[in-house]
């Protein structure tokens, strides 16, 4: 995305850019920038430094503390050679500076190189956000979304559901087939529960063999429909080993945010409906009873697997 509000920058700056076979946005003011900024989510910005509604290293200060933009890359374009400028502009967290008049092809290799930085750090942003062995998200990446639609739903008073998700009795697959016949049903069973979420659902591996799948816009009751054709679906996942054939269920907990008072307490309730489908049977789907002096997990005896 380029933000400048010179007409003539930009029509220098967007064709040499997208002659390199690269999509382009443009804003020719600091306001329009950060709007855009929010709804496009680039890849890279070349950033004007003067303009007339907010200065570039404004706007920059603004991208940087927003956790949604602040790992945009930024590239400013200035008239200004001055040192004490370009060292505020890479303080405020810019990857580079360059003076106007520039030269197309040198802009064309500076953004050439901003975005094979930014390339690698989208990759090691990934994999620190996604667990290795099922391709879900991993614990991390759970919590940060789970304080997102936290937010989100106290924002717009929409519907918010968490189900938990363990497999019965585990242990013994690892015990009597070995660890790579459970990391192939691990990955089975991530499968299963992907393929049965929409586009805005969002599973994870919680730890070992617990999944975790937030459910935006549902109440526990709506949620429990997906919860069921998970736990259908992992019921029908057969592996074929050694001749023999290897199955695994698992209990579900649902809960929403109806009544517990945090993202914590949300977990804590799902979690206690899922240890009560396992009390009641194993292999079946359990909606939360909230309790509102519910007491610590820590206190609580749970049978294994």
């Amino acid at each position: 995305m380029i933000v400048d509000d010179s007409p003539e920058v930009l029509a220098i700056a967007r064709a040499r850019v997208a002659s390199d076979g690269l999509e382009v946005t443009c804003a020719d003011s600091a306001g329009d920038g950060l709007e855009a900024a929010r709804r496009e989510q680039p890849d890279l910005i070349l950033l004007d430094v003067d303009m007339p509604d907010m200065s570039g290293f404004e706007v920059c200060k603004v991208l940087k503390e927003d956790r949604q933009l602040c790992m945009i890359p930024v590239i400013f374009l200035t008239g200004s050679g001055r040192t004490e400028d370009k060292i505020r502009g890479l303080d405020l967290g810019a990857v580079d500076y360059i003076t106007k008049p520039f030269d197309a092809f040198e802009l064309l290799a500076r953004v050439r190189a901003a975005l094979r930085t930014k390339h690698l750090q989208d990759i090691l942003t990934r994999y620190g956000q996604v667990d290795p062995l099922t391709e879900l998200a991993n614990r991390r990446a759970l919590m940060d979304q789970l304080a997102q639609e936290w937010a989100r739903m106290q924002r717009h008073g929409s519907s918010l559901s968490l189900i938990m998700a363990d497999l019965d009795r585990f242990k013994r697959i690892n015990d009597d087939f070995g660890h790579d016949v459970g990391d192939r049903m691990l990955r089975e069973v991530s499968a299963a529960l992907k393929s049965n979420c929409r586009d805005c659902d969002f599973p994870g591996r919680y730890g070992g063999e617990e999944f975790v799948i937030l459910v935006p816009d549902e109440d526990a009751e709506g949620a429990a429909g997906l919860a069921e054709r998970c736990r259908a679906a992992i019921e029908d996942i057969r592996l074929d080993i050694d001749g023999g054939v290897v199955r695994t269920t698992g209990s579900f907990g649902v809960a929403d945010a109806a009544g517990p008072a945090s993202a914590e307490d949300l977990i804590r309730s799902a979690d206690r409906a899922m240890y009560q489908a396992k009390s009641t049977g194993r292999n079946r789907v359990e909606l939360a009873t909230w309790r509102r002096e519910a007491p610590s997990l820590a206190g609580v005896s749970r049978p294994v697997n």
